[in-house]
């Protein structure tokens, strides 16, 4: 479970001073050359960027204003490098067992001691800001234009305040007909007419706040949540920390650091956001310890330092969750339901993981007391849970709420693994400011020195801290199927948008697995109760293949799964991490398809918005002269009025086998390759 980045640098050529000019420019290509910036330094810093010589980004201001210093203004050049990087990342775990990871670097170092670095990859580019400051600064505030060139059209996941990123996305025709000052959370998704799609994204965020995106004077920019001068606990249940008066700065921090990188990704094939990892590669590796192997950076012939800690016992997996149908177990002899929720019920969750080969249960909400972790209802002998699954192979996270996990951050942890769970699910952040940012890393760590792992919840999106901890298995910061008890915003629509755009940044925790599955016309939110989902079954299916979830919830009721046992083979079998996947098809908003393979087996998602559809399954990935036998799900001739209805069925394939599946409406189609 170790991250190895096997990296070649070449200097190029070495340092080069220049003199003070009136203006001084600078370029930068991909190792394709498929995109380049043109950095100009005069007054401003400005940056452009071309995709195969296409304008994407008009010249674009960045600055920082650090008081007495700001940077980016009144630039004066003192040196330059350019640095030339090959090479691949050995992931712990992902949708790939290694990235390429090659990337021409130019750093820019000016007088007043910082600079700004410029990195540009195929799939996209990338700067940061950097000082050497030899005090403590407050960030006063943050310039980061994006002058997108032509008038593209907008995909805004809208967020008017700085607390919530489960928002669903909001399409615009162009980025004139916004109104002036909407606010979106990154990554947001850009795309011009016919051409290139353009996503705004951050990577590597410590001790910052979070990125958002503004239509500012006709252009988008970066805004970002001031300092908090004075919190309070309020919002839900009045166990959040909410920020009640904040100051007229970003954050205070240290002098010699590095900022979080402005990243944007382009493509002209749309498809490719799928497997899109730019923000992982961008983000920091693992803490380097003396005696340690791996990860860091690793030049061929020098012997380097590795990472924070051994991370072999995170373990991705699914997990059976009782808390998005209620508790109710329709049938069983258990009483169930939310007022129910104790020992005797959860073991019945036990006992489904168990026989369904998942390897977790999930309690959420309910075992302990909301402000204080270590009051055990004593209904729910969590002890007893923990031995009694562990005896069928399954272990056990447990909810919690960050304010309360952080009022005793130590204590509390180490009362959890003394109890003997594997990991928590921590709930209600609601912030992204700098505080709220460092308490992220700070549970992190603290997790992962009790060998915790962690599945983020109520946060804003990932921004590769997983990478430095690879014990973060999850991030929500998604418009999940909770939504589907309230409103009507978890649809296929939305569905098709989540992997092109919000997968970009990382992980994500959706919880998918209804089984009580309808059409648009016949849906409606539940709560309290047993809801439903918007989109066929086969189309519920897909997201296990689709989404990027190391930890997956299955968010079902198990009474409702057992009354299919050919569902519960696919969902016992597909894995929730990958060795490789290859983007058959995809269009952003309209369908993908995805084929990913663990230990020589393949599993293929593919889904479809609201419109009803045909792709055609190319198996030509596999290798030749070989036959496989290929178990088959695919919506039923009649899922566009009866949505749960689906065919299951097996079938034989070469890499020759070219085959068709007709998606319904709000359909998907999954299946399972062995050899």
């Amino acid at each position: 479970m170790r991250t190895r980045i096997m990296l070649l640098v070449l200097l190029l050529p070495a340092v080069q001073a220049w003199p003070q000019s009136a203006m001084q420019k600078f370029d930068l290509e991909s190792p394709l050359k498929k995109l380049k910036i043109d950095i100009t330094v005069q007054d401003s810093v400005t940056y452009a960027v071309t995709l195969g010589g296409k304008a994407i980004l008009l010249p674009s201001a960045i600055a920082m204003d650090f008081g007495q210093v700001k940077a980016g203004n009144n630039a004066v050049v003192s040196t330059t490098r350019k640095n030339n990087a090959r090479g691949e990342i050995t992931l712990p775990y992902g949708q790939s067992a290694k990235l390429r990871n090659d990337y021409n670097e130019l750093e820019i170092q000016f007088k007043n001691y910082y600079s700004i670095t410029f990195r540009a990859y195929d799939e996209g580019i990338a700067y940061r800001f950097s000082t050497d400051f030899t005090e403590p600064v407050k960030v006063v505030s943050e310039l980061a234009t994006f002058r997108l060139a032509g008038d593209p059209e907008a995909v805004f996941p809208e967020s008017d305040v700085f607390t919530s990123w489960e928002v669903p996305y909001i399409k615009y025709k162009s980025v004139s007909a916004m109104a002036e000052g909407k606010k979106a959370i990154s990554p947001a998704l850009f795309g011009q007419p016919g051409g290139a799609k353009i996503v705004i994204a951050e990577s590597d965020l410590l001790d910052y706040p979070g990125m958002y995106l503004q239509k500012n004077q006709g252009t988008i920019r970066g805004t970002w949540a001031p300092y908090p001068a004075k919190t309070g606990m309020g919002s839900w249940g009045n166990f959040v920390s909410v920020v009640k008066e904040r100051k007229d700065y970003l954050a205070e921090t240290g002098g010699k650091r590095s900022y979080p990188w402005r990243i944007i990704i382009a493509t002209e094939q749309e498809k490719e956001l799928l497997t899109n990892q730019l923000v992982y590669k961008l983000a920091a590796p693992g803490v380097a310890t003396p005696g340690v192997a791996t990860p860091g950076v690793v030049t061929p012939g020098v012997v380097t330092p590795g990472t924070i800690q051994d991370f072999s016992w995170v373990k991705p997996g699914k997990a059976a969750w009782e808390w998005w149908h209620d508790a109710m177990l329709p049938g069983s002899e258990t009483p169930s339901g939310m007022k129910n929720r104790g020992t005797a019920l959860y073991k019945r969750y036990i006992d489904f993981a168990a026989d369904s080969q998942l390897e977790y249960l999930m309690i959420d909400a309910g075992w302990s007391d909301v402000y204080d972790l270590k009051k055990v209802k004593p209904e729910t002998d969590v002890r007893e849970l923990v031995r009694y699954a562990k005896g069928k192979h399954v272990n056990v996270f447990l909810w919690c709420v960050a304010s309360t996990l952080l009022n005793d951050l130590e204590g509390n942890l180490d009362f959890i693994r003394s109890i003997g769970a594997v990991g928590i699910k921590v709930d209600f952040f609601d912030r992204d400011d700098q505080l709220a940012i460092q308490w992220f890393e700070k549970i992190a760590k603290a997790a992962a020195d009790r060998h915790l792992m962690i599945d983020f919840h109520g946060c804003s999106k990932p921004t590769g801290l997983e990478r430095k901890y690879p014990n973060i298995v999850n991030y929500e910061a998604v418009r999940g199927a909770e939504c589907s008890k309230w409103d009507l915003t978890a649809n296929p629509d939305q569905h098709l948008l989540t992997p092109f755009i919000r997968m970009v940044a990382g992980p994500l925790d959706y919880t998918p697995g209804s089984m009580r599955n309808t059409t648009k016309e016949t849906f409606k939110p539940v709560d309290p109760g047993l809801p439903s989902t918007q989109g066929t079954r086969c189309h519920e299916l897909a997201m296990f293949v689709i989404f990027n979830q190391p930890l997956a919830m299955l968010c079902d009721s198990p009474t409702e799964y057992t009354k299919y046992p050919d569902i519960m083979q696919f969902l016992s079998a597909v894995p929730t991490v990958f060795d490789e996947t290859k983007v058959l098809d995809g269009k952003v908003g309209e369908y993908a398809v995805m084929a990913k393979k663990k230990a020589g087996n393949w599993y293929i998602g593919a889904m479809t918005n609201w419109d009803a559809r045909t792709v055609e399954l190319d198996f030509s990935f596999l290798p030749d002269r070989k036959t496989y036998q290929v178990s088959l799900y695919t919506d039923a001739s009649d899922a566009g009025t009866e949505a749960s209805h689906y065919t299951f069925k097996t079938i034989q394939v070469t890499r020759k086998t070219r085959l068709k599946l007709p998606l319904a409406k709000g359909g998907g189609a999954v299946a399972m390759i062995h050899p």
